[in-house]
């Protein structure tokens, strides 16, 4: 019966006018008339039990909009950043879809279904055979979660390129059932050099998800069409050497990353299974030291 019932909720979303129903979103969620925002906000955390404690700010009074309250900072130290060096950390708060090797260029999505990695990457095929036989880890954000996302490692951002797409959900139940889920739907693709080779992060866009945001390409409407698209980094006041830790983005409502590491380069734990927890700044792999 549930999955007669997960089929109908994905198949409603083929009808679905995405597109239309997230720019709604996007429009609802910047309202600044303080009466809808702080209801808005207090609705949300009642129905989600936000923890307010480990937040900057609590109240809805020190927020412009939803938006401003769903992109919220931590407090300081809630979450601490691994500190080994050769530790990779979780770039994000979320429920772990799929992790592990990849098989030569598939990466699997959900049982019955995976994808290749020229799919996911789109026109960066010069960069396929670097993770062939690599490792992978898919984390997903529910609307719960804290929604910026961090650097796994220290590294150098090389280039950062937004693919169009469409806008299905990516829970669990759409990852299950609709094929080449993330290489279909908007994503903005981070590619990192670092001590150990390259390693590339992709910000997955999702129904509702009204922009994805950088500190290099400010915010990214959704487009469904149109080619890919190279940002020049070569304009960008803010500097590209990134820490562990540090601020990539941020999703403006719930969604995906997907992290990719190059063969011989990192081991992912075995911790990280399906639909397992994981917080932001925690060991979730380690490099491999081949010096």
């Amino acid at each position: 019966m549930r999955k007669i019932f997960e089929k109908v909720l994905v198949g409603v979303q083929f009808v679905t006018p995405k597109y239309l129903l997230t720019a709604c979103v996007f429009r609802i969620a910047r309202i600044r008339q303080k009466a809808v925002k702080d209801l808005l906000i207090r609705c949300f955390i009642k129905a989600y039990k936000v923890n307010v404690d480990e937040i900057a700010a609590s109240s809805p009074s020190d927020y412009v909009s939803f938006d401003d309250f769903f992109t919220r900072a931590l407090a300081d130290n809630a979450r601490p950043i691994d500190s080994n060096r050769r530790s990779i950390v979780s770039p994000v708060d979320g429920t772990v879809s799929a992790a592990g090797s990849i098989d030569d260029n598939m990466l699997f999505q959900a049982k019955g279904y995976h994808y290749s990695i020229e799919d996911l990457l789109a026109t960066d095929l010069r960069d396929t055979d670097i993770y062939r036989d690599g490792e992978f880890a898919t984390i997903y954000l529910a609307p719960y979660n804290y929604h910026r996302v961090h650097a796994p490692m220290d590294g150098y951002l090389r280039a950062l390129r937004h693919v169009p797409g469409t806008l299905f959900s990516v829970n669990a139940a759409t990852a299950g059932n609709v094929q080449n889920l993330f290489a279909r739907n908007e994503r903005l693709i981070c590619h990192f050099d670092s001590d150990v080779g390259p390693y590339s992060l992709i910000f997955v866009g999702a129904l509702n998800v009204g922009s994805i945001s950088t500190p290099w390409s400010g915010t990214i409407r959704p487009r469904k069409t149109g080619v890919v698209s190279e940002l020049d980094l070569s304009v960008a006041t803010v500097p590209r050497n990134i820490e562990k830790g540090a601020t990539l983005g941020w999703f403006n409502m719930g969604s995906t990353v997907i992290i990719l590491l190059p063969k011989g380069s990192a081991e992912m734990s075995t911790q990280l299974t399906p639909n397992s927890m994981v917080r932001m700044g925690a060991a979730i792999g380690r490099l491999i030291d081949n010096k």
